[in-house]
Protein backbone atom coordinates (compact mmCIF):
# COMPACT_ATOMS: atom_id res chain seq x y z
CA UNK A 1 0.00 0.00 0.00
CA UNK A 2 3.32 2.54 0.87
CA UNK A 3 3.95 2.48 -2.96
CA UNK A 4 0.58 2.90 -4.34
CA UNK A 5 0.51 5.83 -1.94
CA UNK A 6 3.47 7.02 -2.88
CA UNK A 7 2.91 7.01 -6.37
CA UNK A 8 -0.47 8.43 -5.84
CA UNK A 9 0.84 10.92 -3.86
CA UNK A 10 3.43 12.52 -6.32
CA UNK A 11 2.09 12.55 -9.49
CA UNK A 12 -1.73 14.74 -10.00
CA UNK A 13 -3.79 12.16 -11.92
CA UNK A 14 -2.54 9.04 -11.78
CA UNK A 15 -4.08 5.05 -13.31
CA UNK A 16 -2.67 2.44 -12.01
CA UNK A 17 -3.32 -0.14 -14.60
CA UNK A 18 -2.25 -3.41 -16.74
CA UNK A 19 -0.69 -2.78 -19.87
CA UNK A 20 -3.73 -4.87 -21.09
CA UNK A 21 -6.50 -3.18 -19.97
CA UNK A 22 -8.84 -1.40 -22.46
CA UNK A 23 -10.84 0.38 -19.64
CA UNK A 24 -7.18 2.08 -18.41
CA UNK A 25 -7.09 3.38 -22.18
CA UNK A 26 -10.95 4.84 -22.10
CA UNK A 27 -10.26 6.85 -18.83
CA UNK A 28 -6.91 8.08 -20.27
CA UNK A 29 -8.56 9.70 -23.68
CA UNK A 30 -10.93 10.78 -21.17
CA UNK A 31 -8.94 12.70 -19.57
CA UNK A 32 -6.47 13.46 -22.69
CA UNK A 33 -9.49 15.29 -24.30
CA UNK A 34 -10.66 17.14 -20.92
CA UNK A 35 -6.40 18.47 -21.32
CA UNK A 36 -5.26 16.03 -18.40
CA UNK A 37 -1.80 13.71 -19.19
CA UNK A 38 -2.25 11.30 -16.44
CA UNK A 39 0.46 9.00 -15.13
CA UNK A 40 0.06 5.57 -16.03
CA UNK A 41 1.32 2.92 -13.57
CA UNK A 42 1.51 -0.41 -15.24
CA UNK A 43 1.52 -2.49 -12.21
CA UNK A 44 1.89 -5.66 -14.40
CA UNK A 45 5.36 -4.66 -14.91
CA UNK A 46 6.60 -3.84 -11.95
CA UNK A 47 8.04 -7.20 -9.97
CA UNK A 48 5.78 -5.69 -7.12
CA UNK A 49 2.81 -5.49 -8.83
CA UNK A 50 0.87 -8.46 -7.78
CA UNK A 51 1.48 -6.88 -3.70
CA UNK A 52 -0.30 -3.13 -5.40
CA UNK A 53 -2.79 -4.99 -7.30
CA UNK A 54 -3.82 -6.37 -3.72
CA UNK A 55 -3.38 -2.78 -2.27
CA UNK A 56 -5.81 -1.65 -4.73
CA UNK A 57 -8.06 -4.52 -4.22
CA UNK A 58 -8.32 -3.68 -0.48
CA UNK A 59 -9.59 0.29 -1.54
CA UNK A 60 -12.51 -1.78 -3.15
CA UNK A 61 -11.41 -1.17 -6.82
CA UNK A 62 -9.97 -3.31 -9.38
CA UNK A 63 -7.65 -1.57 -12.11
CA UNK A 64 -8.55 0.94 -13.41
CA UNK A 65 -7.56 2.67 -10.33
CA UNK A 66 -7.79 6.44 -10.51
CA UNK A 67 -6.31 8.55 -7.75
CA UNK A 68 -6.91 12.58 -8.29
CA UNK A 69 -4.52 14.64 -5.83
CA UNK A 70 -3.22 11.68 -3.83
CA UNK A 71 -6.88 10.73 -3.40
CA UNK A 72 -8.67 7.55 -4.52
CA UNK A 73 -11.19 8.37 -7.12
CA UNK A 74 -12.59 4.55 -8.27
CA UNK A 75 -12.18 2.94 -11.58
CA UNK A 76 -13.74 3.66 -14.57
CA UNK A 77 -17.08 3.75 -13.40
CA UNK A 78 -17.16 6.27 -11.07
CA UNK A 79 -14.97 8.14 -13.36
CA UNK A 80 -17.56 7.90 -15.67
CA UNK A 81 -20.40 8.84 -12.84
CA UNK A 82 -18.45 11.99 -11.89
CA UNK A 83 -17.95 13.14 -15.08
CA UNK A 84 -21.45 12.75 -16.12
CA UNK A 85 -22.56 14.08 -12.84
CA UNK A 86 -20.12 17.41 -13.91
CA UNK A 87 -17.75 16.53 -10.90
CA UNK A 88 -14.79 15.68 -12.55
CA UNK A 89 -13.74 18.62 -14.34
CA UNK A 90 -13.58 20.67 -11.35
CA UNK A 91 -11.33 17.96 -9.72
CA UNK A 92 -9.12 17.69 -12.96
CA UNK A 93 -8.96 21.51 -13.56
CA UNK A 94 -5.28 22.05 -11.30
CA UNK A 95 -3.92 19.67 -13.34
CA UNK A 96 -4.88 20.78 -17.04
CA UNK A 97 -2.18 21.43 -19.23
CA UNK A 98 0.28 19.35 -17.05
CA UNK A 99 1.95 16.02 -17.88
Amino acid sequence: MDKVNRVASENGVVIFSKSSCCLSYTVNILFQELGVTPFIYEIDQDPEGKEMEKAIMKLGCNTPAVFIGGRHIGSTNEVMTLHLRGALIPMLKPYQGFN
